[in-house]
Formats: C-alpha cells, structure tokens, sequence
C-alpha cells in the first residue's frame, strides 16, 4: 500500500482545539462529549442581589386646554367664560332671566326707575307684566268688555243692596258694608289695576235701581227717628 496524500488532514482530537484552534463551532457531536456539570438552582434573592428602583405613578391634576367662550343670556346680556367646549358663542335657552319662577332679588331691579340696565324692563316686555300697574300692550276690545262687565257688576251688586236697605232699614253700618264689597272684590282680582278702583270712587255710582242709595237711607231712618 502506498502511503496516505498528505493533503488529507486527521480529525482534530479534543486536546489538540482546545489549545491549537482558536474558535471551533459547537455542534451537536461536540455537545454531547463535552461533559455535563453539576447545576444548582437560582434563587430570588441571589437574581436580585442588586439595588433596584422601579418607577412609581405621580399624581398630577390633569389641566385640559380651556377656550374663551362668550354666553349670551335669553335678553341679550353676554359674558365671558373660560370652557373646554371649542364653541365661540353659547346661547343659553334656560336662565334666570326667562324662568317662570324667577324674581329680582337686587334692589336695582325692584324699580323700573332705578333699573339702569334694563333688565327688568326686558323682563316685563317680553314674559308680561300682567302683575304690573298697566299692561301697555291690552287691546282696546278687551279693555271695553272689562269695564263692561264691571259696570254690570256693580249695578247688580247695588241692586241687593237696594234690597237690603227696603227690607232692614235698622242695620245702616251692615248695609254700607255690604256697599263696600264691590271694592273688595276688585282688590282681590290680581289682573285689574289701581287706576280703576281709584276711578270709581271718583265717580258717583248712578242709582239705577230707582230707590235711594245706602247713605241717603241711612240719613232718611236717622231723621225719622228724631222726629
């Protein structure tokens, strides 16, 4: 036999990597004759052995971006008020101006004369005024059937009292109670004005019943019983 080409290098042994070959790959036939070595298992304690700081949640108040908005109020009135609504104007359908159970609690506000600012004149104009003195915007219609009616009443209510006075000529101080009641009447009705009662004690209440009035009657039993 011939001798072996010297080209053919022999297989490494392991002695000879580990001090001859700088970097050999490990595969699978070098694992397994490597030998195993004893493992022992990691504990927590020994994994943290050094100091560590984890992060902790800081409360911060939250600070949204706020716009100027302008907020206009049902008479007109606006303001200014940092919100967080993009909105440039905000008209308000429900205030304190348009409130049906709203009163003025200023005193400014108590007085159309010292109501610089007209907001209680705004007020009356456009939610009525009926509780006021003189409602400026009655029709003439209603203020004819109104007087109407009162005059009817008037008349009706002298006719009792007429009555009254033919039937009981000894009571003069019930009578002229009873004279006033008219009077009363009207000062209970919310919806009638000052300047008619003033009016019609201006005025003498014609008889038209024929008879005498409670006053004269009063004067006419007086004189029968001097006599």
């Amino acid at each position: 036999m011939g001798k072996l080409p010297s080209t053919i290098l022999r297989r490494p042994s392991l002695a000879a990597a580990g001090l001859s070959s700088p970097a050999v790959p490990q595969t699978a036939a070098t694992a397994s004759l490597r030998p195993a070595l004893p493992t022992t298992p990691c504990t927590r304690s020994q994994a943290q052995a050094g100091p560590a700081r984890h992060a902790s949640f800081v409360a911060r108040p939250r600070r949204p971006y706020t716009f100027t908005q302008l907020v206009q109020l049902s008479d007109g009135s606006t303001f200014t008020v940092r919100t967080t609504s993009p909105a440039a104007l905000y008209k308000s359908a429900k205030d304190s101006r348009n409130h049906i159970l709203w009163q003025p609690s200023e005193k400014s506000l108590r007085n159309l004369e010292v109501d610089e600012a007209g907001k209680l004149a705004a007020f009356r104009e456009r939610y009525g005024n009926a509780w006021n003195l003189e409602a400026p915007g009655a029709p003439a219609q209603e203020a004819e059937q109104q007087q109407q009616q009162r005059e009817k009443d008037a008349a009706a209510k002298e006719g009792e009292v007429q009555k009254e006075a033919d039937s009981d000529k000894k009571q003069p101080q019930a009578q002229a109670g009873r004279a006033a009641e008219p009077a009363a009447t009207q000062l209970e009705d919310q919806f009638d004005s000052l300047v008619d009662l003033i009016s019609m004690y201006a005025t003498e209440d014609k008889n038209i019943a024929g008879g005498l009035s409670a006053k004269d009657q009063a004067r006419k039993d007086k004189s029968g019983k001097r006599k």
